[in-house]
This record gives C-alpha cells, structure tokens and sequence, in this order.
C-alpha cells in the first residue's frame, strides 16, 4: 500500500480552489476530505443531498457517485474521486494545484 506523506501546502498560492461534491454518511467523502486537511490543501464542500441543482449538474457529467473534485472552475481535478486522489503524488497534486510558490506569504 501506497504510504501518504504530510507534505504541507499552505505555503503556496494556490490558483483554483477545489470543491469536493459529497453526501452524508459517505464514508469516500470523508475519506478524500481527511486526505486534503492532511496535505493542507483547503477546499469548499457541497453536499448534493442539500443542493439539487449541483446534483443535476454532477449527474450531467456523467457521475454517479461522490465524492467527485473539481477546481471553482469547473474542472474535473481527478477522476475516481477519493481513489484517485489518494493515487497522486506530492508532486503531481502540486502540478494539478498549479500551484506558485510564495515562501514570503503570511501564513
């Protein structure tokens, strides 16, 4: 098993927010969420069981299941939602972030 490192982002600006689409008691979602607060990357979540339209808008793309990442821009960040992202190295997750390193920030 892959083993994850704690390697932490909050020292890089980060150029789209990620928004983890979830349910209730989604035991992925908590998962994928857990993964992200423990490599520091801040993201908004949406539950689709309070918010219908974002469900359609989930469904429209062809998912039929959560947690699903996308960037506020509406780009998919990784396909197969928590698997998917427990996949990617600290390298790839910084190249998808497109992040810029900003060691000066007030963090």
């Amino acid at each position: 098993m892959k083993q994850l490192t704690t390697m932490n982002y909050r020292n890089y600006r980060i150029k789209n927010m990620l928004i983890v689409y979830s349910k209730s008691h989604c035991p992925f979602c908590v998962q994928a969420k857990k993964l992200l607060e423990m490599k520091g990357i801040d993201y908004e979540e949406i539950n689709v069981e309070q918010d219908p339209a974002k469900l359609a808008w989930l469904k429209s793309k062809g998912h039929q299941s959560v947690p699903q990442i996308y960037t506020e821009d509406d780009q998919l960040f990784v396909e197969g939602g928590f698997q998917g992202l427990v996949k990617l190295s600290d390298s790839q997750l910084k190249e998808r972030l497109g992040e810029i390193n900003v060691s000066n920030k007030q963090v």
